[in-house]
């Protein structure tokens, strides 16, 4: 056939093409117009049935979902999203708009994510009685509809969903921002404005011993991967761990590191202004998994009555007693809620009751103590960007045998912005802390695992 009989052919077929159209767009205005809504809704229920039945796609309508999954996936496809931040995330989130789709893969099977959003009519309570179009509300629906091959409904069912939902939570837990939460005096619970801890301190920058933060950073990790170990040992799933050493030896900074690495928020709880063992209880099982309940200077925040004293002291006050607060650490209640990491801090680790230190209870013992020639190299590279000076061995010969904290030695190097001011002060400091005679016998960090 040549090329001019084949142009002619064309030309008709576009012609027939667009008289069907034109025939079906003028079947459906007088169908509109002429055959009642009850009979349309009816025979357009029949026909999506009729379709549907031959139709080899699936869809799953999702009413409420977790649109940070879908965020995550890059698509050439989609033209339009929306982008929004909440003051609990740390970064955008990108969704889809409305009318929009995206393709997903998994496990070599596509699946077609849409936006659906759609307009309901709904009576306006407050005029009822109106006739006017005001008595009437207009609201949006928004649902997410997921098609895919029908032969493959199991496979999504059972593998697919399960998994954007872990991975939902996931990016969530990542973008949010840790919070730190207080006690609202008088009132028996955490502040609802909580503030976002902005705290820089990470492992990065924790200056402490190398080998002490490399084993705690796998106790962290081993913790959070625990679920499983956890159920299989019949053990609630939290995590304990006293912090004890001399003022200024970073045990906040630690806290901060921890909870930074986590993305947990941080519980401050001040003992002091708990009453009594239910306040305390309602304050604990008030707080949400994935958390960190923080309890500084426990041997001093306030005077807990020893188990053997507490029913000579007790006459009939509902105070808060040592007994209270363990039967939440390790009794039932600890039950309540999963992922909980629990910090004590203290100055004076002789002087708690040994109930506290307890395998179950405070299940990891790390001495945060002197400084360290390891701990003042870090310290110098944090704060002057130096690995190497001339003047580094005279100081971590005085270090090995003054008692100087972090801290001080932090102190020190921030006094001047000149390298060779800052260290020769930081020398100073030293050779007037050893004149005085305040020398360290011992000046081990160790972790001790319970």
């Amino acid at each position: 056939m040549s090329l001019n009989q084949r142009i002619p052919n064309a030309q008709k077929l576009l012609s027939t093409a667009a008289t069907v159209a034109a025939t079906a767009m003028l079947v459906k205005s007088i169908a509109y117009d002429y055959i009642p809504n009850d009979i349309q809704r009816y025979l357009s229920s029949h026909l999506h049935n009729l379709s549907r039945l031959f139709s080899s796609r699936f869809t799953i309508v999702i009413e409420e979902f977790q649109e940070v999954y879908l965020g995550t996936i890059t698509s050439s496809s989609v033209q339009r999203v929306r982008v929004g931040k909440d003051e609990n995330e740390k970064s955008l989130v990108v969704i889809l708009d409305r009318n929009e789709e995206i393709v997903d893969v998994f496990e070599n099977i596509q699946m077609n994510w849409s936006l659906v959003c759609t307009q309901v009519e709904r009576s306006n309570c407050r005029n009822q009685n109106m006739s006017d179009l005001n008595a009437t509300l207009r609201s949006e629906v928004r649902s997410y509809e997921l098609s895919f091959h029908k032969r493959h409904k199991d496979k999504v069912l059972s593998s697919y969903l399960p998994y954007i939902l872990r991975r939902a939570k996931s990016n969530r837990d990542e973008c949010k921002t840790v919070k730190l939460h207080t006690v609202i005096e008088y009132r028996s619970c955490w502040d609802p404005n909580a503030v976002n801890l902005n705290h820089p301190m990470s492992f990065k920058t924790l200056a402490i011993d190398s080998e002490l933060k490399k084993e705690l950073m796998e106790d962290l990790n081993n913790f959070l991967n625990g679920k499983e170990y956890y159920k299989r040992i019949g053990k609630a799933w939290k995590r304990g761990y006293l912090l004890y050493g001399p003022p200024g030896t970073g045990k906040s900074s630690l806290i901060a590191a921890m909870a930074n690495y986590l993305n947990f928020d941080i519980y401050d709880l001040d003992l002091s202004e708990v009453r009594s063992n239910s306040e305390l209880r309602l304050l604990l099982l008030s707080m949400p998994s994935r958390s960190i309940l923080v309890i500084e200077d426990i041997d001093c925040s306030i005077k807990l009555e020893n188990r053997e004293n507490e029913n000579d002291h007790n006459t009939g006050n509902n105070k808060m007693t040592l007994s209270g607060l363990l039967n939440f650490i390790d009794g039932l209640w600890s039950c309540c809620g999963d992922e909980r990491v629990i910090i004590f801090t203290t100055n004076y680790k002789e002087q708690l009751d040994p109930a506290l230190l307890r395998p179950g209870r405070m299940d990891v013992h790390i001495c945060m103590s002197y400084c360290t020639p390891s701990v003042f190299k870090h310290l110098a590279l944090n704060h002057l960007g130096l690995c190497h000076h001339g003047l580094f061995q005279k100081i971590e010969r005085l270090i090995e045998d003054v008692k100087v904290t972090p801290a001080e030695v932090a102190g020190e190097l921030m006094r001047n912005k000149d390298t060779e001011a800052s260290l020769q002060g930081l020398l100073n400091f030293l050779q007037n802390k050893m004149n005085e005679g305040d020398k360290v016998i011992s000046n081990n960090i160790w972790v001790n695992k319970k």
